[in-house]
């Protein structure tokens, strides 16, 4: 194999004049030494800057139905299958939802995701209802509105897009020879289903996953070369969580060097595509992702997640300003 700056430059090079990298490519950016991790984070960082300048997209989250989902994945506070200790509520008043729209905007988000705990909208009322509030949000705020809600059907993703939605999210969450070991309730196909359903009724797609989930460095390049695929306008890339009451509430969290490195390879993979820091950057990581926003990434969700708190908007904005970047 090439020496790593040499394979590095190359990839760079390859990435700027559209060719791109292939899998062979990427599977030696992810496997380099690791005193070459920080060219690798360097070099993303400059196909970022470069390609998507200095904006960092940030998003904020409103969980409209939380807890008790039929489905069993191993990592979800939020699955009937497991005992967490959670609270749990159904939809919410529309004026609730906008209103924490508004206040996002205010924030300085520049996007906001409903999120429902279910396998798939249920149809009738509840769907009816998530349609309403995207309709109230539309009128009343004025954000980009990305949704996700589990498994689509062909007429539901077009209604979606009918009422202006942006982008809809639905995570392959780990590479497809782990999928079986973290969910048995459903099937990775069933996921890839699902976004292509959001795209062919025109819909953008969001996809990632979660790393440190007990997956190889190996399957982590699977998980980054199947997103590559599917060519997301969005990846977002959690970091484990361990949640007391799950299968994984004692899993070993990742080193730092492998987080950089799925960040940086991605941003190799996918030159064009928002890469947002998702869950557990505020408590897996030091920094809060100021690395990661110099190493590939150019997005990050703020204000909390599914079923926890994260940083003030305040701060995170500060975080973005001190790295030289704008949101």
């Amino acid at each position: 194999m090439a020496p790593s700056p040499d394979l590095i430059k190359r990839c760079q090079e390859n990435v700027f004049s559209g060719i791109g990298i292939s899998s062979e490519d990427a599977e030696g950016l992810f496997n380099l030494p690791e005193e070459d991790l920080g060219l690798l984070a360097k070099a993303a960082n400059e196909i970022t800057r470069e390609i998507n300048g200095d904006r960092v997209d940030v998003e904020q989250l409103n969980n409209i139905k939380k807890n008790a989902c039929s489905e069993d994945c191993s990592f979800c506070s939020q699955s009937a299958f497991f005992d967490t200790g959670i609270g749990s509520w159904q939809l919410p008043p529309p004026e609730e939802v906008v209103g924490k729209a508004r206040e996002a905007k205010q924030q300085g988000a520049e996007s906001y995701c409903l999120v429902a705990a279910w396998r798939e909208p249920p149809s009738g009322k509840d769907f009816d209802a998530v349609c309403d509030i995207i309709g109230q949000i539309n009128r009343q705020v004025g954000i980009n509105i990305e949704c996700s809600l589990g498994f689509l059907t062909q007429r539901q993703a077009a209604r979606l897009k009918e009422l202006g939605v942006r982008r809809y999210n639905h995570n392959l969450e780990t590479a497809k020879s782990k999928f079986a070991e973290i969910c048995t309730t459903h099937t990775y196909q069933d996921r890839v289903d699902t976004l292509n359903t959001a795209r062919n009724a025109g819909l953008e797609i969001c996809t990632g996953g979660i790393i440190g989930l007990g997956e190889t460095r190996g399957q982590r390049l699977e998980l980054a070369l199947e997103l590559a695929a599917l060519y997301p306008e969005e990846v977002t890339i959690n970091i484990l969580v361990p949640i007391p009451g799950t299968p994984l509430e004692l899993q070993t969290p990742l080193e730092k060097s492998e987080v950089v490195r799925m960040f940086s390879v991605v941003r190799f993979l996918l030159p064009e595509s928002v890469i947002k820091i998702s869950g557990g950057r505020e408590t897996q990581l030091d920094d809060s992702g100021e690395e990661l926003l110099r190493s590939g990434a150019n997005g990050i969700i703020t204000s909390g997640y599914l079923t926890m708190g994260g940083n003030r908007p305040e701060d995170d904005m500060r975080m973005i300003k001190k790295i030289g970047l704008e949101a």
